[in-house]
């Protein structure tokens, strides 16, 4: 397997794309009525698809056009990015996180398994909690470093972060831009049915670290298992003597916590998102620098630097997106929806609910928007939950574990192309790494479907 050449990842995203516009000749446009909801946010309106009477066959250009337009309707996390990049090499030029790195390893060193469990679960918290995904990104370098020092790869450090958030999603426990979407377009109580959710996440968990450190320990024991041992631009730094936990770097420290502290309240109370994150870690870089005293031109050279490393990752993430919009310029995603959402009215329950789970997991390539998915499917599979008497709150439970367990391993998911993309991970290598690992977490989601149907889950 490591002997075949894979295209780069932005070859593969292409083809992709060419793909997705194949779709649109092949497959009738169709499309569903719609309505708003209170909230301003279209619905489709079950049983109204219908095949349009004129194909809009797209140019072969528009595989082209469609690119910046992707960059730009994806903007807000592209900038995101660049201000975080900026930022985090600015706060690491002062040596804080690696002091802090030195403190933490001479504690717990010799418990590297407890180290990424803890991690895994903090992501997974951060995830099914109040929605965190993207606030992450800025945490990927720090973990590098941290399994550098426990003789782990960049492939260790990554599956900790997705796995754990990945997970995190999938449970959805409280998570306000999935589950409780999909409640209120279902017409379920919010937050009900979270016991149950709450029960899941246990063994999902377990079967996700048991997965990662399986891996990560057989990297420890031998480095040439990592699967990213002949990629240079997945290679991490090399662990060095870590500097002393002054006053100065201690003051770096408390600033960041402060400003993770401030973007988990302003998520929660104020529904900040890209640019209220943004101006935080910006001014985060201008604190740091004011703390330890560094010079302005210095400073904002590192700024730039740490920026420009991510331009690679932001085209990454502008390909991902034009995916979506060559579907819905070619009016062929309702169809997609339609043709799969289909056959789960003439299956048993159980089925039904299984069913429902792998088209989720399907149409998450599609539609990599939690949200947007929701507003997409649930106004068809809650009907059909109906008719095939399943309820509600499984269909949800189905939708949110289709769309966030999928995040982990759909090259369309932004998040993720970031952070591979950060970290120099190939995607084909990500996808060895974790496609295992997706199908043995939708077996084990699968069983708590059909259990959640014999116990009557509402």
């Amino acid at each position: 397997m490591k002997s075949i050449k894979v295209p780069h990842t932005l070859v593969l995203l292409f083809s992709m794309m060419i793909f997705a516009y194949a779709l649109t000749w092949i497959l009738p446009a169709g499309s569903f009525e719609t309505s708003v909801d209170a909230n301003g946010k279209e619905l489709v309106v079950p049983g109204t698809y219908k095949v349009l009477e004129e194909q809009k066959n797209l140019p072969v250009w528009s595989v082209f056009t469609v690119i910046p337009r992707a960059l730009g309707e994806a903007q807000g996390i592209i900038f995101f990015l660049f201000l975080i990049g900026g930022s985090i090499a600015v706060l690491r030029s002062t040596g804080a996180i690696d002091a802090l790195l030195g403190k933490v390893l001479n504690r717990f060193s010799h418990q590297p398994a407890m180290l990424l469990f803890m991690a895994m679960l903090s992501f997974t918290l951060g995830s099914t909690s109040i929605g965190m995904a993207e606030e992450y990104i800025p945490l990927v370098l720090i973990l590098i470093s941290l399994c550098v020092a426990l003789k782990m790869d960049t492939v260790s450090a990554v599956a900790t972060m997705v796995v754990g958030y990945g997970i995190g999603y999938g449970t959805a426990i409280f998570n306000p831009f999935t589950v409780l979407v999909a409640q209120g377009v279902a017409g379920v109580t919010p937050t009900s049915g979270w016991e149950y959710r709450l029960i899941l996440m246990v063994p999902l968990v377990a079967i996700g670290f048991h997965h990662v450190w399986k891996y990560a320990r057989s990297v420890q024991l031998d480095p040439k298992n990592s699967l990213v041992y002949d990629v240079p631009d997945a290679q991490p730094p090399a662990a060095s003597d870590y500097p002393e936990l002054n006053g100065r770097r201690k003051a770096v420290l408390f600033a960041t916590l402060g400003a993770l502290i401030l973007t988990v309240f302003g998520i929660a109370k104020f529904q900040w998102y890209f640019v209220e994150l943004g101006a935080v870690f910006f001014v985060l870089g201008i604190i740091t620098m004011l703390i330890a005293g560094k010079n302005v031109n210095e400073t904002a050279q590192t700024f730039i630097s740490g920026a420009s490393e991510l331009t690679g990752t932001a085209l990454l993430i502008g390909f991902a997106r034009s995916i979506e919009l060559i579907l819905t310029d070619g009016q062929v995603l309702h169809t997609v929806v339609a043709g799969l959402a289909e056959p789960l009215s003439y299956v048993g329950a159980e089925l039904s609910a299984v069913g429902m789970l792998l088209i989720q997991s399907i149409l998450n390539f599609f539609i990599p928007s939690g949200s947007g998915q929701a507003y997409v499917t649930m106004p068809l599979m809650a009907p059909i939950a109906d008719l095939v008497g399943v309820s509600r709150q499984v269909a949800v439970l189905a939708y949110q574990m289709g769309d966030g367990l999928m995040n982990m391993i759909v090259p369309t998911n932004a998040v993720l192309m970031g952070i591979l993309g950060m970290c120099g991970i190939p995607y084909d290598r990500w996808f060895r790494f974790v496609w295992p690992l997706v199908l043995k977490l939708l077996v084990a989601s699968a069983l708590a479907l059909v259990i959640a149907v014999l116990i009557g889950y509402q």
